[in-house]
């Protein structure tokens, strides 16, 4: 039996994806959650072959809790179901340890293929990540003044309020979303423009427009 943790606030989703596994004849025991929290608390109870893990969690982001999962308890499998573009964080979770990154958008047969990989301990990387990861490791050694590097400069949460910022987001509702103050969005903002060389948000919009991060 393959013990599974799907990981997501929505119970449509998690009841859509569970459907797909079972449909697939997989023998799978599913177990859901609904937050970061309680993922956290089940991960470190019982042992799993396979976490599912949403990013946007309404106490915190999965891209902490996976660095978290990875810190206690490194040998179980993360593998990413987002509806985030792969552009965003694929290549950034990858590197953190996730077994692989998939759209919310993939057929059926993509996800098992996924989930299959990544209980065997294989990486699950799709045409789609493959042309990125290839992107990344032929910038790779650039000076950070490259602008295709520019937001690898950047820390996670850093990375978060950037891409709100990109999409016009504002500091209130940058903060409601993440769970901290608006001033703390504002010393994030301030500390993005400053890594990245730049002055005004306009700016942090083109480069997220022209590297296809939205």
């Amino acid at each position: 039996m393959i013990k599974i943790m799907l990981v997501d606030d929505h119970s449509v989703v998690r009841a859509g994806i569970s459907k797909i596994l079972q449909q697939a004849h997989l023998e799978v025991d599913i177990t859901e959650a609904a937050n970061a929290t309680t993922a956290f608390q089940l991960a470190l109870k019982k042992e799993w072959d396979l976490i599912l893990l949403d990013i946007r969690l309404p106490d915190r982001s999965g891209v902490e809790l996976l660095k978290q999962l990875k810190a206690e308890v490194p040998k179980i499998p993360v593998l990413i179901l987002s509806t985030y573009p792969e552009s965003q964080y694929a290549i950034r979770l990858i590197h953190a340890g996730a077994s692989g990154y998939l759209s919310k958008d993939a057929d059926d047969d993509e996800i098992i293929m996924a989930v299959k990989l990544a209980v065997k301990g294989k990486h699950y990387i799709s045409p789609v990540v493959a042309e990125l990861m290839a992107k990344h490791l032929s910038n790779k050694g650039r000076k950070i003044e490259d602008m295709e590097s520019l937001h690898n400069s950047l820390s996670d949460r850093e990375y978060q309020v950037f891409l709100e910022l990109a999409i016009g987001s504002g500091p209130n509702e940058i903060a409601n979303k993440l769970h901290v103050s608006a001033k703390t969005i504002s010393t994030h903002r301030t500390r993005i423009l400053q890594k990245m060389g730049f002055t005004k948000n306009a700016e942090i919009v083109l480069y997220a427009k022209e590297n296809d991060l939205y």
